[in-house]
C-alpha cells in the first residue's frame, strides 16, 4: 500500500479517478490513495490558426485565414463543469494533437461557411475590421449581445455575432473558451480575382480622386494667394495705425514716469533733509545734556567739598559738646535727673488726661450712634406696623413731637398783638349774615381735593389724612 502526495503547477490540475470517487475530482494538490488514478492536465491556452475556404451569397468563394486562441475555461461561474468537460474529453489528448485541432477547426469552420453564405461579398470585405473587433474579441453573450444592439448595429453584426456565439457554444460542449481570434486579410480563390478587381477599382476611385483634390487645392491656392496679399495690405497699414497709437501711449506713459520719478526723488530728498533735521536736532538735545550734566558735576563736587567741610565741623563741635558734656554732667547729673523726673511726671499725666478725654469723646459717639441706630429700628417698626405707609408714619411722629403745638404757638406769637380783622363779601344778594360767608368757606373746601388730585399727578405727593383725602376715581 503505497501513498503519495502530488502538486500542480500553476498553469496545470490534477485530474484523479478510482477508488472513492465518484466520477472525477479536481484538485491543484492531493494525495493519491491506492486504488487512484490521477492525470495531470495544462489549461493553458493555444492558437489555432486555419484558412477557411468559404462562400459568399454570391457564390463567390474567398480564403478566410483567422487564429483563434482556444483554451479551457476557468473563469465561468460554472468552472468545475467547464474543466470536467475538459478533463474528460479532451485531457486524454495532446492538446496540439492532430484529433484537437481537427474538432476545433471543424467547428470553426462550419460555423463560418453559415455565416458567409449569408452575407454577399461587399459586405464581408467592407466588415472584415468590424469582424474583428466586434465579433472574434472574447466572446461573452450576455455582455457583447446587448451592447452591439444598444448601439444599433445592422443586422450583418448581429448575424456575425451570433454565429460566433454559436461557435462558442459548440466549444462549450468541450469546456473550451474563445479567448481571442483575428482575421487576416481576405484572399482570392485561385481563378476568382474578385478582391483584386475590388482593390484595382478602389485604386483607380482614390486617384481619380486625388487628381480633382489637386485641382481644388490649386484653384483654392490661387484665391488663397490673392487674399493673402489683400490681408497683408491691410494688416500693414492696421499695424502701422496701432504703431502710431502704441509710440504715442508710450511717449506719454515716459513723460508721466518721468514725472513721478521725479516726485519720488524730490520727496526722497525731502525725508532725507528732514531726517538730517532731526538728527541734528537730537545731537544738540543730546550736547545740552551733556553740558547740563557736566555743570551739575561740577556743582556737586564743589557743594560736596562743602558737605565734607561742614561735617568736620560737626564732628569737631560734636566731640567739643561730648567734652563739654562730660565736664558738666558731674556737675548737674543730679539736678537733671530731679528735673527729668518731674517733666516725665507732668508728661504722664498729661497723656493720661488726654487719653481719658478721648475716651469719654469715644463712648459719646459710641452711645450716640447706638440711638441713631436704636431710633432707625424704631422707626423701622412702626412703619411696619403702618403698613409701609410713610404719610401715616409722618403724622405719628409729628404729632407725637409735638410739632403742630409749636406751629400753633409760632403763628400765635407772630400774629400776637395784631388784632386782624377778617371780612368776608359775597355777590350773593339774597343771603347776608354769618350763613353767606360760610358758603364761600364751604366752597373753598370742597375745592381742595381735585387740588390734591392735580397735585398728587403731578407730583405724586398724598396730602395728611387730618387734611383731606384724594377723590376716587369714577368709571365710565
Amino acid at each position: 500500500m503505497v501513498f503519495f502526495y502530488r502538486v500542480a503547477r500553476a498553469s496545470e490540475y490534477l485530474a484523479i479517478t478510482g477508488f472513492k470517487i465518484k466520477d472525477i475530482k479536481l484538485a491543484k494538490k492531493a494525495w493519491i490513495l491506492p486504488g487512484q488514478s490521477c492525470t495531470v492536465f495544462d489549461i493553458s491556452p493555444v492558437n489555432y490558426t486555419f484558412e477557411v475556404q468559404a462562400m459568399s451569397a454570391e457564390k463567390l468563394p474567398f480564403i478566410l485565414p483567422a487564429v483563434f486562441t482556444i483554451g479551457p475555461r476557468v473563469d465561468a461561474p460554472d468552472n468545475d463543469n467547464s474543466l470536467l468537460k475538459y478533463a474528460r474529453l479532451i485531457s486524454p489528448h495532446d492538446k496540439l494533437s492532430h484529433h484537437v485541432k481537427e474538432l476545433v477547426q471543424g467547428v470553426i469552420e462550419g460555423e463560418t461557411r453559415v455565416l458567409a453564405a449569408s452575407m454577399t461579398m461587399e459586405e464581408i470585405f467592407k466588415g472584415t475590421k468590424s469582424f474583428k473587433e466586434e465579433v472574434f474579441e472574447k466572446v461573452v453573450f450576455d455582455i457583447i449581445a446587448k451592447e452591439i444592439v444598444g448601439r444599433g448595429k445592422r443586422s450583418k453584426y448581429l448575424s456575425l455575432l451570433f454565429s460566433n456565439i454559436q461557435v462558442q457554444l459548440e466549444l462549450n460542449q468541450f469546456g473550451l473558451l474563445i479567448y481571442n481570434a483575428n482575421v487576416k486579410q481576405l484572399v482570392d480563390v485561385q481563378g476568382h480575382e474578385y478582391f483584386s478587381y475590388l482593390g484595382q477599382k478602389t485604386q483607380q476611385e482614390a486617384a481619380n480622386q486625388a487628381k480633382v483634390d489637386v485641382s481644388e487645392a490649386r484653384m483654392k491656392g490661387e484665391i488663397g494667394s490673392k487674399k493673402r496679399d489683400g490681408q497683408t495690405l491691410q494688416n500693414a497699414a492696421k499695424i502701422d495705425a496701432e504703431t502710431k497709437i502704441y509710440k504715442t501711449n508710450r511717449e506719454g506713459e515716459g513723460k508721466k514716469e518721468e514725472m513721478r520719478v521725479r516726485a519720488e526723488v524730490k520727496v526722497y530728498e525731502n525725508e532725507r533733509e528732514a531726517e538730517v533735521a532731526e538728527a541734528n536736532a537730537e545731537l544738540a538735545k543730546k550736547k545740552a545734556g551733556w553740558e547740563r550734566e557736566a555743570e551739575v558735576a561740577k556743582v556737586e563736587s564743589a557743594k560736596a567739598v562743602a558737605i565734607r567741610e561742614a561735617e568736620l565741623q560737626m564732628e569737631v563741635e560734636r566731640r567739643n559738646a561730648l567734652r563739654e558734656t562730660e565736664k558738666l554732667k558731674a556737675q548737674q547729673l543730679s539736678k537733671a535727673i530731679v528735673d527729668y523726673e518731674m517733666k516725665v511726671q507732668e508728661a504722664n499725666w498729661g497723656l493720661y488726661k488726654k487719653q481719658k478725654a478721648a475716651e469719654a469723646l469715644l463712648y459719646e459717639q459710641q452711645k450716640i450712634a447706638d440711638g441713631q441706630k436704636a431710633q432707625g429700628t424704631y422707626l423701622s417698626t412702626l412703619l411696619g406696623a403702618l403698613g409701609g405707609n410713610y404719610a401715616a408714619l409722618r403724622d405719628y411722629l409729628m404729632i407725637n413731637k409735638g410739632m403742630y403745638q409749636d406751629i400753633a404757638k409760632i403763628n400765635a406769637n407772630a400774629i400776637q398783638g395784631l388784632q386782624p380783622k377778617i371780612s368776608v363779601w359775597t355777590s350773593n344778594d339774597g343771603e347776608k349774615g354769618e350763613g353767606g360767608a360760610m358758603k364761600e368757606f364751604a366752597g373753598v373746601y370742597r375745592m381742595l381735593p381735585p387740588l390734591f388730585k392735580t397735585v398728587h399727578e403731578q407730583t405724586g405727593m398724598i396730602p395728611p389724612t387730618w387734611m383731606g383725602t384724594l377723590p376716587e376715581s369714577s368709571t365710565d
